[in-house]
């Protein structure tokens, strides 16, 4: 890796941003540090904050990243623009992949905790509400009835659940309380909710 002024600071920023997720994704987000990210770019800590502020923006902008690849895999879940209620079940599909597949990425989404005096930033938060959005759209077409209000709080309270179907699954505790597999009680969660919120008026 190379050292001080062979690289741009873009170029510091990236290099830096590939080497937290590496971190995490090998030991998780309390394996992170800016000692350690250093030491995988040879590079100071000094150096290291003349591109990020403190270690809770590097590790907001690494989250940022998750959330862009979560959407890209989401995004190209309905490629083939299914049906509406297959489009909602292809979504909780991917979803569930990614929390499976990049599962220390996914964890440090819910994980890392600001401050409580700093609010997450504006580009944060667009990241996750075009995420909801993607559901919105399809509970829209599923049940245009029903008020923007109405299918915004569906579309938090069903992926909600399939969050908690995911962290249950890591935890091992649907095996634990039944031995239900994570893929059945993510479909009884899409059935049963959707076929509610579908007749209810």
């Amino acid at each position: 890796m190379g050292r001080r002024n062979e690289h741009t600071r873009d170029e510091l920023r990236e290099i830096s941003l590939q080497a937290a997720e590496q971190l995490v994704a090998a030991h998780g987000l309390a394996g992170l540090s800016a000692r350690k990210v250093v030491a995988c770019i040879g590079y100071t800590v000094g150096s290291l904050y003349m591109v990020f502020r403190n270690l809770d923006d590097l590790i907001i902008q690494m989250n940022e990243r998750t959330l862009d690849r979560l959407y890209g895999a989401l995004a190209s879940a309905l490629a083939h623009r299914p049906p509406p209620s297959t489009a909602i079940r292809v979504l909780a599909q991917a979803y569930l992949d990614f929390a499976s597949t990049q599962t220390n990425g996914w964890l440090a989404l819910y994980e890392h905790r600001m401050p409580e005096e700093q609010p997450m930033p504006d580009s944060f938060t667009e990241r996750v509400t075009r995420i909801f959005e993607l559901v919105q759209q399809n509970l829209a077409l599923l049940c245009p009835h029903r008020s923007g209000q109405d299918i915004a709080l569906a579309a938090r309270a069903l992926w909600s659940g399939i969050h908690g179907v995911c962290m249950l699954n890591l935890d091992r505790k649907l095996e634990n309380i039944g031995g239900h597999p994570m893929q059945e009680v993510a479909d009884s969660l899409l059935d049963n909710y959707l076929a509610g919120f579908v007749a209810s008026k």
